[in-house]
């Protein structure tokens, strides 16, 4: 018995030594349970990340090459709209057709920022390198006649001219809704079909009278 008692705390002594060792071990070769713990005070930064970037991972989801073709295409389509519209400053007579310059002015640019999004989240390049061969496309010496013109002229110019820009978008965008794979990017094509055949309706009215 006398023996038993000396060895007792010895053995437990060294039982102790093994299991902190092991848990020493433990920690030390993994550091996935550490990155679990919060080491800056609140555990929401972990998870604050993936909330910030939804919009971005959401424009990053499912698309195809017809979703890409439309947002770098439809880009300098758009750009080249605002373009036009900019020349009606100082030049435009017609009420109406400022009205309509007014509206692609506050359409475009937020569309153009939105497809932008999208080619970045995506991995692509805003350009396409083929600006000048998409339908509707004003030459430079359309542009240069438009902003030559002024009053009425101008007007029937810019009707003439927006009417053919918006048939180009309306093309591209019913090719976007057939062949397109993205949610968001549909949704922005349906959106320009609606607004630019209402539109050019609108211009067309507008030439009769002209």
């Amino acid at each position: 018995m006398r023996t038993f008692r000396k060895r007792a705390p010895r053995a437990l002594a060294l039982t102790g030594a093994v299991t902190a060792a092991a848990l020493l071990l433990a920690a030390c070769g993994s550091d996935e349970p550490m990155k679990g713990m919060d080491h800056g005070g609140s555990p929401a930064s972990s998870s604050a990340a993936p909330s910030s970037s939804a919009s971005a991972s959401a424009s990053a989801g499912d698309f195809n090459d017809a979703d890409v073709m439309f947002a770098q295409m439809m880009i300098p389509h758009h750009q080249q709209a605002l373009e036009m519209a900019k020349l009606a400053d100082g030049r435009a007579e017609d009420a109406d057709i400022k009205r309509i310059v007014a509206a692609v002015e506050k359409a475009q640019d937020p569309e153009i920022q939105k497809m932008k999004t999208w080619l970045k989240g995506w991995g692509k390049p805003e350009s396409a390198g083929m600006d000048h061969g998409m339908t509707g496309m004003m030459s430079e010496q359309d542009m240069k006649d438009l902003a030559a013109a002024k009053g009425k002229d101008f007007d029937r110019k810019f009707a003439e001219l927006m009417i053919a820009h918006h048939k180009g978008a309306v093309e591209m965008a019913r090719q976007e809704q057939r062949n397109g794979g993205n949610a968001e990017a549909k949704a922005l094509a349906g959106e320009v079909v609606r607004a630019q055949e209402a539109e050019i309706a609108e211009l067309g009215k507008i030439l009769d009278r002209l």
